[in-house]
């Protein structure tokens, strides 16, 4: 097979392609048009196998940034099928062929589905989200129990951009870009020991990954309740972090020794 599954919400099936070594490629076929968008397509073969068996061509490309293994497959899918690239105006000159440029005030529609973009930079300065629905797709801003490294961003702006997604409605469905799962529950393990939800996600997400499944997408409730990056929402969680290692307990103090935290790992 070359998904690992298809999930299908009211307007649109999601179809998740699994590549390289840990990347996942999210294609989005609207039920009510010929409309079938690409996100962060890695690997542009495995796009067009994937549109040879959904027996559409790809019409949009959408990346959330810049990196390589977001947009390796731009130049080539983009040759093949005429589509359209569309990417930040704050990272357009270094995605690769951007036909069209957003930003969160944009009022983005593809085919007949509506899309929300979210300016949530901290991995790089330039990075969005797209919200169709109730499917949120966040590239390496929040992951399954983690969030992206701070490579051109700021601590402070990374948690900016974690809060607007935390509050999005609990039964979102998280569709990041990376199977980093279970590593980012170990470290979530021992930041947070007394958590009986993250004991319970340990177990589930390990046994899907044994038989081979993803543990992707998630929700925003899970990660919620589970995600040591967003739990700093919790202000209990923030005094006994905070007391724990002699911090401050605001939350972004207690965020940021978290991230330092990972880095160190």
């Amino acid at each position: 097979m070359w998904a690992y599954q298809h999930n299908r919400h009211k307007h649109f099936t999601v179809h998740q392609l699994a590549v390289l070594s840990d990347n996942y490629i999210y294609l989005i076929e609207d039920h009510n048009s010929d409309a079938l968008a690409v996100v962060d397509p890695a690997d542009a073969s495995a796009v067009r196998n994937a549109c040879k068996t959904i027996k559409k061509p790809l019409t949009h490309i959408i990346n959330t940034h810049h990196h390589w293994d977001h947009t390796d497959g731009n130049r080539s899918l983009k040759e093949t099928f005429h589509c359209k690239i569309i990417g930040a105006a704050a990272d357009a000159e270094r995605i690769p062929a951007i036909d069209i440029q957003i930003d969160e005030s944009t009022a983005l529609k593809i085919g007949d589905l509506d899309i929300s973009v979210l300016f949530v930079p901290g991995h790089t300065r330039g990075h969005i989200a797209y919200l169709i629905d109730d499917a949120l797709f966040c590239g390496d801003t929040l992951f399954g129990g983690g969030c992206g490294r701070l490579f051109e961003g700021t601590a402070e702006q990374m948690w900016h951009s974690l809060s607007k997604l935390a509050e999005l409605p609990e039964k979102t469905s998280v569709y990041c870009a990376h199977e980093y799962t279970l590593a980012n529950l170990n470290f979530a393990h021992e930041m947070d020991t007394n958590n009986p939800d993250l004991d319970l996600r340990i177990t589930a997400d390990t046994q899907r990954r044994m038989k081979n499944l993803p543990t992707i997408p998630s929700s925003i409730e899970l990660e919620k309740k589970t995600n040591p990056f967003l739990r700093p929402l919790d202000k209990n969680f923030c005094l006994q972090y905070a007391t724990t290692h002699d911090l401050k307990s605001d939350a972004l103090t207690v965020f940021t020794h978290l991230r330092t935290s990972k880095d160190q790992f």
